[in-house]
């Protein structure tokens, strides 16, 4: 009873979001992408949770370098084909899926070419979220850039300057 009624005031307080997760969950991997980039090279997370329907929640998180201790090594976020092996079989292990990834960039949240042409998860529908300044504190939400895989390399822009709303992290999510 009580998800249904947490689902319940999530749809009401977040009517046209498509990812959410706790803001605790937030603050944590926020601050975890800033400890492991070291304000000096890009970090990232695979968040891991459920759909339905079109909308996804996250539940818990798996960083880039726990799948691949190199991932950092050249200053961009770069993973190697068996840690997608690894990732799948925690997604199997924990009966979640891939709901969103993100990772940090030392400027702003721009998508970078390679961003565009390599998304972490080339599924439909799939949500990549770029935070700027290697997540240094303090991360407005407004200021992160949020992009939905079309397929083909081709994204929609989600950031909150275009679909306010898409992203819910509070106490609802």
């Amino acid at each position: 009873m009580t998800f249904s009624i947490k689902a319940i005031i999530r749809a009401f307080v977040a009517p046209e979001h498509r990812l959410s997760m706790s803001r605790k969950m937030w603050g944590n991997t926020l601050a975890e992408l800033r400890r492991r980039g070291g304000g000096r090279t890009e970090s990232g997370v695979f968040l891991l949770g459920v759909i339905a329907g079109k909308r996804r929640r996250a539940v818990t998180a798996i960083y880039y370098d726990e799948l691949d201790p190199d991932a950092y090594s050249s200053g961009v976020c770069v993973l190697h084909g068996d840690a997608f092996a690894k990732l799948w079989a925690r997604c199997r292990s924990l009966g979640l899926t891939v709901v969103a990834d993100v990772h940090t960039h030392p400027g702003v949240a721009l998508q970078s070419g390679s961003d565009r042409t390599n998304p972490m998860v080339a599924r439909e529908g799939h949500i990549a979220i770029i935070v700027p300044n290697f997540a240094a504190v303090p991360v407005q939400q407004a200021r992160l850039g949020i992009f939905e895989y079309r397929g083909g390399h081709q994204w929609f822009d989600r950031t909150e300057a275009h679909a306010a709303g898409y992203f819910y992290n509070g106490f609802w999510g």
